[in-house]
């Protein structure tokens, strides 16, 4: 059975939808990622994955897979009926890819992360300055679109769907950008989407008690 080690709310949330959405059973383990202990035995999470972050993804022969884009790719790969990712030799398989690099650089790492990471202290003008071009870019995509590649829910759409839910924390009113909000709607209409963040806004709130 796969395992996943997460954060509520952070990246790791596009994994446990991707594996609701499959259908794909697995254990969830909670690391802290601000203490770096995993919360079911108090163990170092840096014993798990030397980086410290999430999500780790353990498969069944024991191996680690680390970082969102390879943990989704490998989700989607274990159960391919499920049509989260198009098939080898598709062009859209690259299209997927570019979304997931898209994400994880210019949105992630480029905005949010440091957004919740980072006092601002003046720091955070030039990636605060520059997310609205960022997110021009997927808005437009799906100005006339359903979903982010082909034309069913794929992974990039788990990744895409948690970086929004995060806007408004992070300070940005997503009705801006009227495609992202319609899309997030859609999004936030599927069973798996809703349990999933559901239960990590529940774990959330607990560890926040």
């Amino acid at each position: 059975m796969l395992q996943l080690y997460f954060f509520p709310m952070a990246c790791s949330l596009s994994s446990r939808i991707a594996l609701m959405e499959a259908g794909i059973e697995a254990q969830y383990h909670l690391a802290h990622i601000w203490t770096k202990k995993i919360v079911d035995d108090g163990s170092d999470f840096r014993g798990v994955s030397p980086k410290g972050a999430v999500p780790v993804l353990v498969l069944a022969n024991g191996e680690r897979l680390t970082e969102s884009a390879a943990v989704l790719q490998y989700i989607a790969d274990v159960k391919p009926k499920a049509g989260l990712a198009p098939s080898f030799g598709d062009p859209d398989r690259y299209r997927l890819q570019e979304w997931l690099s898209y994400i994880g650089a210019e949105i992630h790492k480029a905005f949010l992360f440091p957004t919740f990471w980072y006092k601002d202290d003046g720091s955070l003008a030039k990636p605060r300055a520059r997310i609205t071009q960022t997110l021009a870019v997927p808005a437009a995509h799906l100005a006339e679109r359903e979903f982010l590649v082909g034309d069913r829910f794929t992974v990039a759409d788990a990744h895409l769907t948690w970086a929004l839910l995060l806007l408004r924390p992070a300070g940005l009113d997503i009705a801006q950008w009227p495609s992202l909000s319609a899309y997030l709607e859609r999004m936030q209409a599927r069973p798996a989407v809703r349990e999933a963040v559901a239960t990590e806004m529940a774990l959330r709130k607990n560890l926040a008690a």
